[in-house]
């Protein structure tokens, strides 16, 4: 088959993060994270009304994304499903972004602004973003919304790429849907990338990090494919963290439950 047309692409479509929504639940989110080895930046207390830990790698990076014990509450994340659920992709420029989605017919808001207090060296900062979230309903399995970094030294520092269990990178995002076909579509005019037809679905390369969206009974963020250094390290720590699953599949893959969490990771050793 051919790739879906998406008008015209622009270079450099790219994922710049996954997220993962823990509600009211962040402390037992992060605890059990960090006791899987991955190092979590320090959290961090967005003008929105949202709170949330990073795990950082050179390229895109994961995110747990929660709610304060006080005061504001964002909105979108209060009314987004536990779990995996957020897909964001890279923007230079959100007002371009803005622009193109609208010229394709994709429904989205127009850019919001916001940021949250970073400390680096003992200095007090801001990091800042600004951000386009697709049409709510567009993307049934979850939010999808462009961001453009305004402080990205602020995000993106080398002393956070380092993780004790050796998590290097996103490979993969298994989108389940009822009509993959239809979902493939909405997703590549967002993405401003082609959807590449399969034996098993569509495929949307975002980098380094592919989109696989296949036949499911409901609407979902199911699947997670997490690249790292080697396995032993994150296997040691998986055997030891109670309601955790995991299961070796060969030298370089396994795969890792957590229940109470509503997430599946697949794990693969490499580059």
């Amino acid at each position: 088959m051919n790739p879906i047309s998406t008008g015209a692409v622009p270079e450099g479509a790219a994922l710049d993060h996954v997220v993962i929504n823990v509600l009211q639940r962040m402390d037992e989110a992060a605890a059990c994270f960090a006791a899987l080895g991955f190092q979590l930046t320090p959290r961090g207390h967005h003008s929105l009304g949202s709170i949330n830990h990073l795990m950082m790698t050179p390229g895109a990076y994961l995110e747990l994304v929660g709610l304060p014990e006080t005061g504001p509450q964002r909105r979108d994340v209060l009314d987004s499903p536990f779990g995996l659920n957020g897909l964001v992709l890279r923007s230079a420029d959100a007002d371009a972004t803005y622009a193109r989605l609208a010229a394709a017919g994709v429904g989205a808001s127009p850019p919001v602004a916001f940021s949250r207090p970073v400390t680096v060296n003992g200095r007090n900062q801001e990091a800042r973003f600004r951000t386009v979230r697709s049409a709510e309903g567009l993307f049934p399995a979850g939010r999808l919304y462009h961001c453009e970094h305004l402080t990205p030294e602020l995000v993106w520092r080398s002393g956070w790429f380092v993780h004790p269990n050796g998590f290097a990178g996103i490979e993969a995002l298994t989108v389940e849907s009822p009509e993959p076909e239809a979902e493939a579509g909405r997703l590549a005019a967002a993405c401003g990338a082609p959807a590449e037809a399969g034996d098993e679905g569509w495929r949307i390369r975002l980098g380094v990090t592919t989109v696989a969206i296949v036949p499911g009974d409901r609407a979902r963020m199911s699947n997670l494919s997490l690249l790292f250094t080697d396995l032993d390290a994150l296997e040691g720590r998986a055997r030891l963290l109670p309601g955790a699953v995991w299961t070796r599949l060969g030298p370089d893959a396994a795969t890792l439950a957590l229940p109470a969490f509503d997430l599946r990771f697949h794990c693969r050793a490499g580059s």
